[in-house]
């Protein structure tokens, strides 16, 4: 005989009192997750830019590197990467489990998609950007902040988009693993409690979330757009 399922969905008028809280925990991990990634991918992006040969400073060797150690945190999709690095994750924060175990995976997930991002904006720009920089014997610092990263700002924007979006569906997957917020609410009460009220409050969650920041984002993005337009 095949196991009866009992399903004890949770009442439709209680189902904040769970999803508020997992909703911050989801919130709070992906903020923490993009000071990081913007801060230091965002560095990364512009030191590989500018290491290649249409950058301030071309340097094969490590542009090698770095184009090879973005390329390395990209492959692996991110559930292996979470289990790969579980020693790590353990010896940083002390456990294998919750919010501190979700961000450090997180972080090592973002910060080279955002590297990537952010220079294939950079690559967008004409030649003639970093140039005029250059004759007006601005310092490399000068060049980088007001030509371009303003001129690539519109691109920028879409990146951290995007990369936002990432990580909010990284940090549902951390839910496996226990870490709170939106997944492990779905994992725990939607598929092992067999809650359905709960699942389809999840993903309705999930993808209003996921639209109103694409949304917001192609906007800003859009905007920007239009107002370089504008000023050239």
């Amino acid at each position: 005989m095949k196991p009866i399922i009992v399903s004890q969905d949770t009442p439709w008028r209680d189902i904040h009192t769970l999803l508020l809280p997992a909703y911050g925990e989801t919130w709070l991990m992906v903020a923490i997750v993009m000071l990081f990634v913007v801060t230091l991918g965002g560095a990364a992006g512009v030191v590989l830019f500018n290491a290649s040969r249409r950058g301030l400073f071309p340097h094969a060797h490590l542009y090698r590197v770095l184009n090879w150690i973005v390329n390395m945190g990209r492959s692996l999709p991110f559930l292996v990467l979470m289990a790969a690095i579980i020693p790590f994750t353990y010896w940083l924060t002390g456990t294998t489990i919750g919010i501190p175990a979700a961000i450090v995976p997180m972080i090592a997930a973002g910060i080279p998609f955002f590297a990537r991002l952010v220079e294939s904006a950079l690559r967008e720009l004409a030649p003639e950007v970093t140039a005029v920089g250059l004759v007006c014997g601005g310092s490399r610092w000068q060049i980088i902040r007001s030509a371009q990263l303003s001129e690539a700002l519109p691109a920028l924007v879409a990146a951290v988009t995007l990369n936002l979006v990432s990580m909010i569906e990284y940090s549902a997957i951390a839910g496996t693993i226990g870490a709170g917020g939106i997944g492990y609410l779905a994992v725990v009460y939607g598929y092992q409690r067999f809650d359905n009220h709960i699942m389809i409050a999840t993903i309705v969650v999930l993808i209003a979330t996921i639209q109103l920041i694409q949304f917001a984002g192609d906007r800003l993005a859009n905007r920007l757009r239009h107002a370089s337009g504008s000023t050239a």
